[in-house]
């Protein structure tokens, strides 16, 4: 049995939570879902430029979990520019 998921301090709400390829429609795509975490965490590595251990302290989440997170939402965004898939954000 799996540890339940601790609750994550979220802070902010994206302006658009739909990325999709130009010119591919819907029907065709593969949905690639980016949670409200690696959202967050996304925001305040590349965006804001925190180190992990002060990102990790603001989403109450301990650095290692941040890691984890940070390095799956990186392997998300990739995943969807390289194999042209659309990327929902889920928050």
């Amino acid at each position: 049995m799996t540890r339940p998921k601790k609750c994550r301090k979220l802070c902010c709400q994206p302006n658009a939570y739909y990325f999709k390829p130009r010119g591919i429609p819907m029907t065709e795509l593969t949905e690639v879902i980016l949670e409200g975490d690696e959202f967050q965490a996304i925001k305040h590595s590349d965006l804001d430029k925190l180190p992990q251990e002060e990102a990790a302290a603001l989403m109450q989440i301990s650095r290692q979990t941040y890691g984890r997170i940070l390095q799956s939402a990186h392997q998300k965004i990739a995943s969807s520019i390289i194999n042209g898939y659309a990327l929902k954000i889920n928050i």
